[in-house]
């Protein structure tokens, strides 16, 4: 016998009450589970101890606590809380006491009343998972929950026997399904002002770019796998090595640390952005993921033009000048936006500004060495006079035949990080090629910065989007030239061309789950992996990017030239009159269709009312017959043998309606005996 057996035939002589409250437990802790990961430690180990402690009593059949002891939990659980949220009140305060009333209440299941609150407090408490991810995953385990929580309910309702929880959790998922026209209804035209989902941070503890730059934190970035933002593109799709996707601009050095610019200039002498596009531009569209910045990594060059720039609701955008599109906050939600880019173009101020020294200054007492090598690159023939363009091409060959190494494991720099890769070790990721370039552009007395970023995408697309990873972090430079502006380079190019051309960047040794499924078979594992990516992606489309701009179109589809808020609110109370009348017309209908025999026995009990015959409602025909001998005699014996009759058919094998034609020849049976 298999152990799935054997734990099916002990749950079967199991009394009903221990296996009901088990399963309702299971669900609790099913629907708590989630926030284990969200809330403090304690929380989550106090709940799983009272849900053991429940289940240990309903299979003891001991008697639960005392008020007093409950009472007890709740005060230690609220100084706990404030111990650690410093308050009662907010989200994660708020969630935790919930989550503690919820194991609480089992200890207090006494009644069916009991289990009512504690399914009120499990629809509600599922909710609150939605203030953490709104993710297909966190969706298909609130479903399930969902289901559990309605078939703990409809076992409640079923006080008569031992009905199945398979019979119970049918009933639930018919009662699901009866709800999904009413939430597409709802969902669909409820009135929205941003996405359907705007309030949780799922990018809470991701990684990504930052604001500044140290050695070796691009390449702790590009082991990580996750999705950063997806692309389509109106047209024709560039190539990997011009999806140039522009982060923060890092003009600032310390010595350790690269910071966006601190200027020394007033402003009207710093450097402006001044665009010059060339050619068509290039119109696409950017889902982006919650991450922990200010900005919008949006390809080069997009500019601040009203065909071009993107749009966002509610948020403030601003194109800096140094090219990067900034927001009034943090991207705590997914969002997404059209755009149209300029691949061929110029950008910064062609003539020399003041504002341009800060973007030549290095600190003093760092890197000796490198400096020292680039006066004497200066010095070789050729160099002495040459200007950022030919200086930039001496680099590149340096690089390229300086036998450096691109890796993702370029182990840990000292103080002097540039003299020991541009002189020493060598081994490198994008950051450390970009950084050093700069440096040395510096020492050259041309102007640089480093810009961080993405480059690349996916080789082929998932359902029409092109998907930009984490791991295609990267960072390249920038210098200037009179008459030109900024010029972008990438030194990584110099020494790992597969990256730019082919977006072939370094991964990182898969995980355990991944690694055994490569090995098995790779191709399945990156099929299984594009499909589930393919999947959340239409989820995120399709439900969590729901916007109402998307609500007007679907107004223009039905017929509504100019779709307003009035109009949406019109066709919503339209459709919910109409489902309540058709629910109201379907449950007068299946009351009449329901058991035709209790209509039958009300109305066999009214005709022996009639002749002096008191029946109560629940007797069955074969009682009634005999009060019919009883009261009217050998004058109703006609009457007593129709539901002599009636009984017999009643209780039949497979009988499911009452006989034609019984009920027209027993009324004629009683006016009859009435007469006598």
């Amino acid at each position: 016998m298999t152990a799935l057996a054997t734990f099916q035939e002990r749950v079967a002589h199991l009394p009903r009450e221990t296996r009901d409250t088990l399963f309702l437990l299971a669900v609790i802790a099913w629907t708590i589970a989630p926030h284990a990961l969200q809330l403090a430690p304690w929380c989550g180990l106090m709940a799983l101890a009272l849900l053991l402690w429940r289940a240990k009593l309903a299979l003891g059949g001991g008697a639960l606590p005392g008020r007093w002891t409950i009472t007890a939990l709740l005060v230690l659980a609220a100084a706990l809380t404030w111990w650690g949220e410093r308050t009662l009140l907010g989200k994660e305060a708020g969630i935790t006491m919930l989550v503690v009333l919820m194991s609480l209440k089992t200890l207090e299941l006494r009644a069916r009343r009991d289990a009512l609150v504690v399914f009120f407090l499990g629809f509600f408490l599922l909710l609150t998972h939605f203030l953490y991810s709104q993710s297909l995953l966190t969706g298909l385990w609130l479903l399930a929950a969902v289901w559990g929580l309605l078939t703990a309910l409809a076992l409640a309702h079923m006080p008569v026997g031992r009905p199945p929880l398979a019979r119970a959790g049918a009933v639930a998922a018919r009662a699901a399904l009866l709800g999904v026209p009413l939430m597409a209804v709802l969902f669909l035209l409820f009135p929205r002002i941003g996405p359907l989902w705007g309030l949780p941070n799922d990018a809470a503890g991701r990684t990504g770019l930052s604001g500044s730059l140290r050695l070796g934190g691009v390449a702790s970035i590009a082991e990580d796998d996750s999705i950063v933002m997806r692309v389509r593109f109106a047209g024709r799709v560039p190539t990997a090595d011009q999806m140039y996707f522009r982060g923060p601009v890092l003009s600032t050095f310390d010595g350790r640390e690269w910071t966006r610019l601190v200027p020394s200039f007033p402003a009207r002498l710093r450097p402006r952005l001044e665009l010059e596009l060339r050619g068509e531009p290039l119109r696409y569209e950017v889902t982006l993921e919650p991450s922990r910045l200010p900005l919008l990594p949006l390809l080069e060059i997009t500019p601040d033009r009203d065909d071009a720039a993107p749009r966002l609701d509610g948020w403030l955008l601003t194109l800096r000048p140094d090219a990067q599109w900034q927001v009034d906050r943090p991207v705590s939600e997914r969002i997404r936006v059209e755009a149209a880019a300029w691949l061929d173009h110029r950008h910064g101020p062609r003539d020399p500004v003041p504002g341009l020294v800060d973007l030549l200054r290095l600190p003093a007492g760092f890197n000796p060495r490198t400096l020292e090598w680039a006066q004497a690159l200066r010095r070789q023939p050729g160099l002495a006079q040459a200007g950022p363009h030919e200086l930039a091409a001496a680099l590149m060959r340096h690089i390229a035949s300086g036998g450096y190494t691109y890796t993702l494991e370029p182990g840990t720099y000292g103080r002097d990080a540039i003299d020991e890769f541009w002189l020493d070790r060598k081994f490198g990721f994008c950051e450390h090629f970009a950084t050093a370039f700069v440096v040395v552009m510096r020492a050259l007395n041309v102007p640089a910065r480093v810009v961080t970023g993405y480059q690349g995408t996916d080789l082929t697309p998932q359902d029409g989007w092109w998907i930009v990873r984490q791991r295609y972090a990267h960072a390249w430079a920038e210098y200037w030239v009179p008459g030109e502006g900024w010029v972008r380079i990438d030194p990584t190019a110099a020494v790992a061309p597969d990256r730019i051309r082919l977006s072939s960047s370094l991964r990182p040794a898969p995980g355990f789950v991944e690694g055994a499924l490569e090995g098995l078979n790779p191709a399945f594992a990156a099929d299984l992996k594009r499909l589930w990516e393919t999947v959340n992606n239409r989820w995120n489309q399709w439900v969590l990017n729901y916007s109402r701009g998307q609500q007007f179109d679907l107004l223009r589809t039905l017929g509504i030239t100019s779709p307003s808020w009035q109009d949406l609110a019109t066709v919503l109370i339209t459709l919910l009159c109409g489902a309540a009348l058709a629910g109201a017309g379907w449950a007068w209908w299946d009351r009449r269709r329901q058991d035709p025999w209790q209509r039958l026995q009300r109305r066999v009990q009214q005709r022996l009312a009639a002749l002096g015959v008191e029946v109560a409602p629940h007797d069955a025909p074969r009682r009634r017959a005999e009060r019919v001998r009883a009261v009217l005699g050998a004058r109703g014996e006609a009457l007593a043998a129709a539901l002599e009759t009636l009984d017999r058919q009643r209780y039949a094998q497979g009988r499911r309606l009452p006989p034609a034609g019984w009920w027209r020849q027993f009324d004629r049976t009683a006016w009859s005996a009435r007469g006598k």
